[in-house]
């Protein structure tokens, strides 16, 4: 016997228009235009003139690099206590050193009033300018939490030539940038060395480097794409950037280039620059002869980053020939990590700047991180909840970038232990150091959620267990 659907679930035949409901939307948008925040509300800046401001130069000298630097912007705007935090962190457990462009500083506490409470809130300086009470002090670290947390260093085929994939290759150029973020994944190789931390060295000359790259692509026709970061490429100069990537463009096999470079938000003064631009265009032109799709990859994690002046340096790319200008963020707790933040910061990035939301990555394992990161289950929850908003091509996916395995969307696990906050991931292809291993496809791969973010049953397990 067919069972009828319960009567008060049926719905009504619509012969009259249905009322509008009233409870509203979970995400109300509203069209917010962009503003280049003043400057001169800042003791340390109130007499620079916007050519100084606009210049690429200027910004670079006036970088803030330590504690002194950054009183003598902020003045007396806030307590002396926020620098005493700040200093415990830089001396037991930050893993980048202090290197923030006048440009992202600017983007902190934009529009109220710069008081300690405010910038101890702030999302920018949340993640750029770290303090030792936003980390955790129960667990500052996972127990798996490495160095090196994606193994790219093992992965290694010429000094920084990754082939973590099969078709592409990621090749760090340098190791530096015009700004470096706590949470940066590269921590073991990129900036100067900290007290917590005693960086790697790139020993080979650039163009010794950029030689064994060049040999390597020719020698294995099967990789199409390479992501061309460090550090960051705004760093490279400009006449050894375009050659590195002239020479991509002439190896026939070679179909995809991707720029990483967080400067085009954080230093977007250096992409505007006529001999950048000029030079950009070049490679931009023999990358559309030769049917290359050439791409900007940059890193925006806060909608207060979208200034006027990122969107002036994304569109001048696209407008000299640069197929696409995407974004790669990263998810953080106090920065960015609910549905609210991640849709202003994408309708920001493609309505107002013309970047395209690509990924957000959860925050990978390393050490001093776990006030960052978030578990899986949240990152999926975000994930839902920011479906629906944005344009179909302009809707981000969140990804696990998954130790040995790679970039995976976060449904995609085939095992999840909430209790303990391990989930497990599987994956169809070996990198370049498991050619040999005739498993490496049959095996699942664990990735570990904050510990403090599990039940208390987890979390006392891993007490139990914190030193096997």
């Amino acid at each position: 016997m067919t069972q009828t659907q319960p009567a008060e679930t049926i719905p009504a035949p619509r012969h009259a228009p249905v009322a509008a409901p009233t409870a509203g939307q979970p995400y109300e948008y509203r069209r917010s235009p962009l503003v280049e925040p003043d400057w001169t509300r800042f003791p340390g800046w109130r007499h620079v003139t916007r050519d100084q401001w606009e210049s690429a130069q200027w910004q670079r000298v006036n970088c803030v690099k330590n504690i002194k630097q950054l009183h003598a912007v902020l003045g007396d705007t806030v307590d002396e206590s926020f620098y005493a935090d700040l200093e415990a962190d830089q001396q037991a457990l930050a893993t980048m050193s202090m290197l923030v462009p006048p440009q992202m500083i600017n983007t902190m506490v934009p529009h109220a009033p710069l008081t300690t409470a405010a910038l101890l809130a702030d999302p920018i300086r949340r993640y750029m300018i770290p303090v030792a009470s936003d980390r955790r002090t129960d667990w500052p670290s996972h127990p798996y939490a490495s160095r090196d947390s994606l193994h790219e260093h093992d992965m290694w085929v010429a000094e920084g030539l990754t082939h973590r994939y099969p078709t592409k290759v990621l090749a760090e150029l340098l190791s530096t940038c015009p700004q470096y973020c706590g949470h940066c994944t590269r921590m073991d190789l990129v900036g100067n060395s900290t007290p917590a931390v005693d960086k790697l060295k790139l020993t080979l000359k650039p163009v010794d480097r950029y030689d064994a790259h060049i040999t390597y692509l020719k020698a294995h026709p099967g990789v199409r794409d390479v992501v061309v970061s460090g550090g960051d490429v705004a760093n490279v100069p400009w006449r050894n950037l375009e050659s590195y990537l002239m020479r991509l463009l002439e190896i026939e096999t070679i179909r995809d280039v991707r720029l990483a470079t967080k400067a085009l938000m954080g230093l977007p003064q250096h992409w505007l620059q006529p001999d950048v631009v000029e030079g950009l265009e070049r490679v931009a032109r023999t990358a559309a002869r030769r049917g290359v799709n050439l791409a900007i990859h940059t890193h925006v994690n806060h909608a207060q980053s979208i200034t006027p002046l990122v969107a002036k340096a994304a569109q001048t790319a696209l407008d000299v020939g640069v197929r696409d200008v995407r974004n790669q963020g990263v998810l953080m707790r106090g920065v960015n990590a609910t549905a609210p933040d991640l849709l202003d910061l994408c309708f920001a990035l493609q309505g107002e700047a013309g970047i395209l939301p690509y990924y957000f990555y959860m925050c990978d394992m390393i050490p001093n991180a776990e006030h960052w990161r978030v578990p899986v289950w949240h990152a999926q929850q975000l994930q839902h909840d920011i479906m629906g908003y944005l344009p179909g091509y302009a809707t981000p996916r969140i990804v696990c970038d998954v130790p040995f395995v790679g970039k995976r969307w976060v449904h995609m696990l085939t095992d999840y232990d909430r209790e303990r906050g391990i989930s497990y991931w599987t994956k169809n292809y070996r990198t370049s150091i498991e050619s040999a291993d005739l498993e490496a496809l049959n095996k699942r791969y664990a990735y570990y959620d904050p510990i403090d973010t599990l039940p208390a049953a987890g979390q006392q397990w891993w007490h139990e267990h914190r030193d096997d």
